[in-house]
């Protein structure tokens, strides 16, 4: 990535304007910044073929930074807010380092421990303008908060009114845990009223007023200020914002009104997060020593009002679904619903059509993999307790599925293996997680038909090989599978072709990261150089599913190469064998990756390395968000080696076809991952060589 940077003094900076108006070459192919006068500085880039976005930023301090933010073409300007300021308000905990797994901790309350939050100051100290491919980057120093130091970041897109201001912050304090709240600020109201989606998709508008700032939920994570038909979306990256809980609740993600927290004075309108989380287990984000910590937020602008701009932001997300995709079926894993004992063992009305079911086929999941009876039922018995569980959840599961949907039952045995799992069979399997002596290892009920009675992890492996079943780590090296699969590599049971792998999700988080979930892509690369052919779909592991949850925040996908959804009654084996070939792609929906191949080979296939170790790396992909890169990984069974694509020169909502030869000498595998600049992402299966 070739980055090209203007670093002056802000005093060396007026000066420098009032010689020369422009900076050229400096910023983005077609942006320009100059400055209009004194302290005052414009940047003007292209966000279509024929209209520009525009921000005035004011270089004085005690003023706020964005003099204007306005779009028109031909230098005539529509003003869509004024004098407002970017602000921020930093809360600082402590993690548990000591206790379980270092910084891959979940099992972790850190706002139960002494925390401050506190208004992060910003005391202008220069200006720096690069170019990153088509995007724009203004860095301004003089972020300030305690224990923290940083630059203020703003980041144009070109081809869009989109861009990303940040809180770029270090701390040298270890076991550092933060959250952020984010938003624009003036001194006086600045929009004549807001919008939002409610949770149940309908726009609302109010005027705006309130004594004392509003905390909202609301759809698609976003709070729109409007002026006239002017108007400002505010909302955050839609996945690297939510750290990981147990819940999806929606916990009223933005807020607007006058004196956020006690905090910020004046009137604004921001994102926001709830210090004490779903009040299970709640872990924040990361903030290691010495890393660049992102506190950051979306703005995108409009002309046509409220309702089109939200419109506009919703296609990020694919309007927070999951994007039907040709030769694919989408598979989503790891749901304690709970619906089996809490609904239908517990007397209560079952209904029709339940609302978790409405959620997954509003997001666009195609199959549901579920966990259920987590805690909550009898694995081990009695005999017919256990069984009558399992005969209601296959006959839910029955029931709630057609050839649009399919509801697949799924348990987390936790037993034998150790660690926590996943087990998932083709058909309804009726097993017992018991064998009392003078047991056999299957029984045959006349209500039920083969019964498995399981005592050890001979049995299980059994069970699995007997019923062509999968199993995998479920929250691998974290959670209740903190040290596995690590501990079990050399068993019989995990070197199997039964045992799958390992399951992805973003956990623990970590604004400095480019990527999502670091601790699995290690695993990942792990488990490869351990010559081993595992496959790592990604998982939710979540509980509660409800419409008025933030569910698409908290979800990721599977997309599996299937043309057709299996009927239930004649069992679902074709999606085991995708997940055994490895034939997906996994993905937080922004980012598609449509093909990969390797030497015309597909992702999951083992084959021979040419002599000359030239490999052409061949891939398909689409977006959303513009991406920031992808990186081809590949490793020779002690090192992992990244060879990274700078794809800073796409803009949004794009697709394209990439072709690279590479030097495999030595290599033992290979995959890909691409990553957009919201820190959504996508990523493959494995290809091994021979």
């Amino acid at each position: 990535m070739r980055v090209k940077y203007l670093v002056l003094s802000l005093a060396a900076t007026l000066c420098f304007f009032e010689v020369r108006a422009q900076v050229p070459g400096k910023p983005a192919a077609g942006v320009v910044v100059k400055q209009e006068k004194a302290g005052l500085v414009s940047v003007v880039w292209p966000v279509d073929n024929s209209n520009s976005g525009r921000l005035v930023l004011n270089l004085k301090n005690g003023e706020p930074l964005f003099n204007s933010i306005a779009l028109g073409n031909k230098g005539k300007y529509n003003k869509v807010i004024e004098n407002v300021d970017p602000q921020f308000v930093l809360t600082e905990g402590k993690r548990d380092l000591i206790s379980q797994n270092g910084w891959n901790i979940f099992f972790d309350k850190v706002p139960l421990k002494p925390h401050q939050s506190y208004k992060v100051g910003f005391n202008k100290k220069g200006i720096a303008v690069s170019s990153a491919g088509t995007r724009t980057i203004i860095k301004i120093g003089g972020i300030e908060a305690p224990n923290f130091k940083g630059d203020l970041e703003i980041t144009l897109f070109n081809g869009q009114p989109l861009f990303n201001v940040a809180a770029v912050i270090s701390t040298r304090v270890d076991s550092t845990a933060i959250l952020y709240d984010a938003g624009l600020v003036a001194k006086s109201q600045p929009v004549k009223s807001i919008s939002y989606s409610d949770v149940y998709e309908k726009l609302k508008t109010d005027d705006g007023s309130a004594d004392t700032a509003k905390n909202l939920a609301v759809k698609y994570r976003t709070i729109i200020g409007i002026n006239g038909n002017n108007s400002i979306a505010v909302f955050p990256a839609p996945h690297q914002y939510f750290y990981p809980l147990d819940e999806a609740f929606n916990l009223k993600f933005v807020w607007y009104g006058n004196n956020y927290r006690n905090l910020l004075p004046g009137y604004g309108l921001g994102i926001r997060q709830e210090l004490q989380g779903d009040k299970r287990f709640v872990p924040w984000f990361n903030a290691p020593p010495g890393t660049k910590q992102r506190l950051n937020f979306f703005c995108l602008l409009g002309t046509n009002g409220a309702e089109a701009l939200l419109d506009n932001v919703k296609q990020f997300t694919h309007n927070d679904s999951y994007k039907p995709l040709p030769g694919y079926k989408t598979l989503a894993s790891h749901f304690h619903n709970e619906f089996i004992m809490s609904v239908v063992l517990a007397g209560k009305p079952v209904p029709d059509s339940p609302s978790f079911v409405k959620v997954f086929k509003r997001h666009g999941v195609d199959i549901v993999h579920l966990a259920e009876f987590h805690y909550t039922a009898h694995p081990k018995g009695p005999d017919e307790q256990r069984l009558k569980e399992l005969k209601a959840l296959f006959d839910q599961c029955s029931r709630l599925s057609d050839n649009k949907f399919l509801l697949l039952p799924g348990e987390e045995p936790n037993e034998f293996f150790g660690g926590h799992w996943l087990a998932f069979f083709p058909k309804p399997v009726y097993w017992i997680m018991s064998r009392k002596e003078g047991i056999p290892f299957i029984s045959t009920d006349t209500k039920h038909g083969k019964v498995y009675h399981i005592g050890d992890k001979t049995d299980m492996l059994n069970l699995l090989k007997a019923e062509n079943g999968l199993a995998w780590t479920a929250h691998a090296r974290t959670k209740g599978s903190t040290g596995f699969p690590d501990a079990y590599k050399k068993e019989d049971f995990f070197l199997s072709e039964r045992f799958l792998g390992a399951a992805w999700k973003a956990l623990p988080a970590d604004l400095s990261q480019p990527r999502l979930g670091k601790r699995v892509f290690d695993l990942m690369d792990d488990m490869n150089n351990w010559g081993l052919k595992k496959k790592f779909l990604s998982e939710a592991d979540l509980f509660t599913i409800e419409p008025e949850n933030e569910m698409y925040a908290h979800l990721n996908i599977n997309y599996l190469k299937l043309d057709k959804i299996p009927n239930f009654k004649n069992g679902w084996q074709p999606v085991l064998n995708k997940l055994e070939q490895g034939q997906f792609f996994s993905t937080t929906g922004e980012v598609l990756i449509e093909d990969f191949k390797v030497n015309g080979h597909s992702s999951g296939e083992t084959i021979a390395l040419p002599a000359d170790g030239k490999c052409a790396i061949n891939f398909q992909t689409s977006w959303t968000f513009p991406l920031n890169f992808a990186e081809i990984v590949s490793g020779d069974g002690k090192q992992v080696y990244r060879e990274r694509i700078d794809l800073t020169s796409t803009q949004a909502f794009g697709a394209k076809s990439f072709s690279k030869v590479l030097d495999m000498r030595w290599r033992k595998w290979v995959r890909l991952e691409v990553w957009d600049a919201a820190v959504d992402g996508a990523y493959t299966q494995t290809v091994w060589f021979k």
